[in-house]
């Protein structure tokens, strides 16, 4: 999968009926499903049982089993209000009978209101100053381990670009934050709100657990630790645009007991909060 386009089919699910819907999956170099693409495809099939004139505003969702990648996944809706103003809907992903996640979804009415935001973080590099991961692969890929070079060199349909590169070779301990471009790829096609909300989602998945490894990194390693996201949320704002690049800006309050909690917001480049997220996932070292 290497163009916007791309992910754009891999997220619009085939209907079943009214209530049930079933997707493919495509890795990006896991064995097992990327989570962001449950979260992406639920949505979808959530907002495909939604009044045209409401808007996602929030999610929260659990990750149960992991999902296998030849297995198609069923989505099955239930419409739990229909109100006013908002509208609620669970979304259950299953294979092969089991589940392997659920979401709870809300959407909202297009209302005026009062307004306010945090500020971004303008003080970073912009992303014409930094290599994105397939420029790091070439440039350092033979004193890269492995399993990083495999993982910066696999084809996307998003282009990201940390704004600190750690030395792999050289791990240090660093501050509970990460902050990363992103771009998607490609000529991007023409989008509403309920398909950008769907992307969006797909690519909050990304990243977020750097911000907890990052004051571990000494000791941390795709070889020595287990990881997996347990619960994934987020909160929708403000409407964009994917014709720029936009940052991810993350930090972790904690982690203990073999998990970790991130939290942060996503920006436009001119500093829009767009949305924000949380997520706690599994930071198990591996006992030899």
């Amino acid at each position: 999968m290497k163009t916007s386009a791309e992910l754009v089919n891999l997220l619009n699910l085939e209907e079943v009926n009214e209530h049930t819907f079933l997707g493919e999956s495509v890795t990006i170099g896991s064995a097992i499903v990327f989570g962001g693409q449950v979260l992406a495809q639920a949505v979808n099939a959530a907002y495909r049982t939604i009044p045209e004139n409401r808007f996602l505003h929030s999610l929260h969702s659990y990750f149960l089993e992991a999902g296998d990648l030849k297995v198609p996944i069923s989505y099955d809706v239930a419409i739990m209000r229909d109100g006013g103003s908002f509208a609620t809907r669970r979304v259950t992903a299953s294979q092969n009978g089991k589940t392997i996640f659920i979401l709870a979804a809300s959407f909202h009415k297009k209302e005026e209101g009062f307004e306010h935001q945090t500020k971004m973080n303008f003080d970073v590099k912009q992303p014409e100053e930094l290599l994105s991961w397939e420029e790091m692969a070439v440039k350092f890929g033979d004193f890269l381990p492995k399993g990083v070079k495999s993982f910066l060199s696999i084809e996307r349909p998003i282009e990201f670009k940390p704004v600190v590169v750690p030395n792999p070779l050289k791990p240090e301990n660093k501050e509970a934050k990460e902050e990363i471009w992103f771009k998607l790829k490609g000529t991007i096609p023409k989008m509403d709100l309920k398909l950008k909300h769907q992307i969006l989602t797909y690519i909050s998945d990304y990243n977020v657990l750097n911000a907890a490894f990052n004051p571990n990194a000494k000791n941390y390693s795709f070889a020595n630790t287990m990881t997996a996201s347990l619960d994934h949320s987020m909160w929708f704002f403000r409407d964009f645009d994917f014709n720029d690049w936009m940052l991810f800006s993350a930090d972790s309050p904690n982690a203990y007991g073999a998990r970790g909690l991130c939290r942060g917001n996503i920006f436009t480049r001119d500093g829009k909060l767009v949305a924000s997220f949380a997520q706690e996932g599994l930071m198990r070292p591996i006992k030899k």
